[in-house]
C-alpha cells in the first residue's frame, strides 16, 4: 500500500538530476528510456481495480531493466521496488516479451531480400574490407540453475547448466539474428542444425544473393557467414585455418583478414554480458522465461546501439595500430558466464567448401590485400 511513496520510483526521479546515475542505474539515457516507455506501455499497462493500485508501466519497466542490469534475484529486488517476488515473477517476463515485441520489428530485423542482404554485404566491406560477408556467426552457453528433475539435461562440457544463444552479428555491431533455447547438452557442432535459420539456409529459403564479382575487380566469390571452429566449413560459412593447417603466408594473411572481420561478434556479446549483468549469474528461471529475457536484451541492444552512443563508448571495441601490427582488445564475453560453444576438430570438410575459401585466401593475398595485413602475421 505505501509503494508509490517508499518503491525505486523516487529514487528514479531524483536520478534525473544525475545523468550519468540515472545511466547506471536503467543503462540508457532518459531521453531513450522515454521512447521504449512509450512504446512499451500499450502492451504492459494494466486497469486499475478495487484492489491496491495497479503496477504501472513505469514501474514494471524500471523493475524489468534493473534485473536485467544486476542479475538480482526477486527476493532481492523485493526490498527496492515494494512489489512481491510473487508478482516480479509474472511482471518481469511479461514485460521482457513486450520489449522484444515492439522492438524486433525495426531494430532486430533479418534480411528478406537480396537487396537486404547486400546492404548488410556493404557494410562489412565498407567498414571492415571483407567483401560479400552476410555477418559473423557464433554462439554462447547461457549459465542457468536447471529447473527441479531435469538432471543431466542442460549438463554442458564444461559441467555446468546451460542453454546455448547463437547468434549473427552484422559490420555495426547489432544481432541480425538470434536463436535460443538449445539445452547445453546438445554437442556444439549440431546448435546450429537446431535452428530455423539453418533449416531455410539448407533449403536455399534465404534469398541470399549469387555469386556475382566483387566491386572493382573481376573475382567472382560467394556470398558467406564468417564462422569459427565451433561451426563446419561450408560454401556459405567460412573460418580461419587451424594452427597446424597455417603453412603458408598466403594462409596467415587470410586469418588475419577473417578474424578481424569476426571480432565484431565477440564484441557485441561483450557488451551485452558488461551492460547486462544478468549473464554475469546463473539465472534462475523456468527455461520458458530464460528465453524470455535473453530475447529482450538482445534486443535492447540492438535498440540502444541505435539510439545511445552512451550505451557503447569507443573502449567497448577491439583496436589496431596499422603501423606496429598491436591490437588492443575491447569488451568480450570472457568475464561473464558465456562460455564459448566447444571448438570442433573440422574433419573432412567438402571439396567444394576448401575451394571457397581458397578463393578467399588469393583475394586477400591479391587485389583484395590492404597496405597494413602484413604487420598482423608472424
Amino acid at each position: 500500500m505505501k509503494r508509490e511513496h517508499s518503491s525505486h520510483i523516487n529514487l528514479v526521479n531524483e536520478l534525473k538530476f544525475a545523468p550519468k546515475d540515472w545511466h547506471n542505474y536503467l543503462r540508457m539515457i532518459e531521453e531513450t528510456y522515454l521512447k521504449l516507455l512509450s512504446m512499451i506501455t500499450p502492451l504492459i499497462k494494466n486497469q486499475d481495480t478495487v484492489m491496491p493500485k495497479a503496477v504501472s508501466p513505469h514501474e514494471r519497466l524500471t523493475t524489468t531493466l534493473r534485473f536485467l542490469a544486476t542479475g538480482r534475484s526477486y527476493e532481492n529486488l523485493e526490498f527496492t521496488t515494494i512489489i512481491s517476488p510473487q508478482a516480479l515473477g509474472v511482471i518481469i517476463p511479461e514485460t521482457c516479451e513486450a520489449i522484444y515485441k515492439v522492438l524486433r520489428q525495426d531494430y532486430f530485423k533479418f534480411p528478406q531480400t537480396e537487396d537486404e542482404w547486400k546492404n548488410v554485404a556493404k557494410h562489412f566491406e565498407n567498414r571492415w574490407n571483407f567483401p560479400h560477408c552476410l555477418g559473423a556467426i557464433d554462439g554462447k552457453h547461457i549459465d542457468i540453475i536447471p529447473p527441479s528433475g531435469s538432471g543431466s539435461y542442460f549438463y554442458n562440457y564444461k559441467g555446468r547448466h546451460s542453454m546455448v544463444l547463437l547468434a549473427i552479428v552484422d559490420a555495426r555491431y547489432q544481432f541480425i539474428m538470434c536463436s535460443f533455447g538449445v539445452n547445453g547438452r546438445i554437442s556444439d557442432g549440431g546448435v546450429l542444425q537446431t535452428t530455423t535459420f539453418y533449416d531455410k539456409l539448407q533449403k536455399h529459403q534465404l534469398s541470399i544473393p549469387s555469386d556475382e564479382p566483387i566491386k572493382g575487380s573481376s573475382k567472382i566469390l560467394p556470398y558467406v557467414f564468417l564462422a569459427d571452429d565451433a561451426f563446419a566449413l561450408r560454401t556459405d560459412m567460412i573460418k580461419p585455418y587451424r594452427q597446424a593447417d597455417l603453412n603458408s603466408r598466403e594462409r596467415n594473411i587470410y586469418n588475419y583478414r577473417v578474424s578481424r572481420a569476426r571480432r565484431i561478434v565477440e564484441n557485441a556479446f561483450g557488451i551485452l554480458a558488461s551492460r547486462f549483468r544478468i549473464y554475469k549469474t546463473q539465472i534462475n528461471l523456468e527455461p520458458k522465461n530464460i528465453d524470455k529475457v535473453v530475447m529482450a536484451s538482445c534486443a535492447l541492444h540492438n535498440f540502444l546501439m541505435s539510439s545511445s552512443n552512451s550505451y557503447s563508448s569507443a573502449e567497448c571495441f577491439d583496436h589496431e595500430n596499422l603501423e606496429d601490427g598491436t591490437i588492443t582488445s575491447g569488451l568480450t564475453s570472457h568475464d561473464s558466464n558465456m562460455e564459448p560453444l566447444y571448438r570442433r576438430n573440422s574433419g573432412n570438410n567438402a571439396t567444394a567448401a576448401k575451394n571457397v575459401r581458397e578463393q578467399y585466401v588469393h583475394y586477400f593475398n591479391n587485389e583484395g590485400s590492404v597496405p597494413w595485413q602484413d604487420n598482423f602475421i608472424p
